[in-house]
């Protein structure tokens, strides 16, 4: 028994596909079925009951799978323990971003990562928070930044930073306070991004909001409302991080929310709960720190990074 074979048998339960999991291990499907074979052999079990439609683990497989997972990640932990002593980092980086994070972060998160870590392949993905949570429950993903409160059996969640909402008024918008309150914002046209701004997480939930004002619009992204805004009137909530995009003339439009506690969103880093790589994680952290606020910054990773 060898660790390669290990990581096959892991590969077949993964893909339940014999083709897909030898593309996935660089090997000929042939090569698999044979490794396969020789363990079943040593082992005098049959590790997965096979036919023309599908490939699933026998009982005694799934134990013996669970159990090869184990060992690659002990395995694993000591390569990583090794890394670490030289230095190294992981020589790629598979990470996703939620797509109402994305337009705020990419751009300079990819720019200060490829000009400090070189050496690391860096692949990002966008997509939304259910395929986020399959991919990394499935090892294809090392990490996932997102809306915070989306962890689930087998993810790890690490806050990473808080970002507040600003109200965006229309140019012709009556009530010009110089700040709101929640209660204020009851009783004019809100347009609203649902992914975006309702918070399960917040006291101020503009979902709940829903019954008391007017009119309740819900569009795809945060441009998109504040295009309807300026044409129709009323108001909607943008964070913070989305003032940079407005024009001079719309920045004088922007108004603060009182109440920090009731008008922020949290984002997180997401992790597999048995994920090691603590080197390769604080690329992304260090990454963050070049230009986010030190305010927006959860404390832990302002001070400390992460540490698994």
């Amino acid at each position: 028994m060898t660790l390669q074979q290990l990581k096959y048998i892991v590969a077949i339960d993964r893909y339940r596909n014999f083709a897909l999991a030898a593309d996935a291990c660089n090997i000929t499907q042939p090569t698999l079925s044979s490794m396969l074979q020789k363990l079943e052999e040593e082992l005098d079990v049959r590790i997965f009951d096979r036919s023309n439609k599908s490939v699933t683990p026998t009982s005694s497989g799934q134990r013996i799978i669970r159990q090869a997972q184990r060992a690659l990640m002990e395995a694993e932990r000591i390569q990583e323990m090794v890394a670490e002593d030289k230095g190294e980092i992981g020589s790629s980086l598979r990470l996703s971003v939620g797509p109402t994070i994305a337009p705020y972060i990419l751009p300079q998160f990819i720019h200060h990562y490829r000009a400090d870590y070189p050496q690391v392949q860096l692949s990002i993905q966008e997509i939304k928070v259910s395929q986020m949570q399959e991919m990394l429950l499935q090892g294809q993903l090392d990490a996932a930044m997102a809306i915070s409160g989306n962890a689930v059996d087998g993810i790890f969640e690490i806050p990473l930073y808080t970002e507040k909402f600003m109200v965006y008024l229309a140019e012709s918008c009556w009530r010009k306070l110089p700040v709101f309150k929640p209660e204020n914002l009851e009783h004019e046209n809100m347009w609203i991004m649902k992914e975006a701004q309702c918070l399960r997480d917040s006291a101020f939930s503009f979902c709940k909001a829903r019954s008391k004002g007017r009119y309740i619009y819900e569009a795809g992204s945060i441009d998109t409302l504040v295009r309807i805004v300026d044409l129709n009137g009323g108001f909607t909530i943008i964070p913070e991080m989305h003032v940079p995009f407005l024009s001079e003339k719309q920045k004088e439009n922007v108004r603060r929310i009182e109440g920090d506690y009731l008008s922020m969103r949290r984002i997180s880093l997401y992790i597999k709960d048995d994920y090691i790589h603590q080197r390769l994680l604080n690329t992304i952290t260090d990454t963050l720190k070049t230009f986010l606020p030190k305010e927006m910054l959860a404390e832990g990773i302002a001070n400390h990074g992460i540490r698994l």
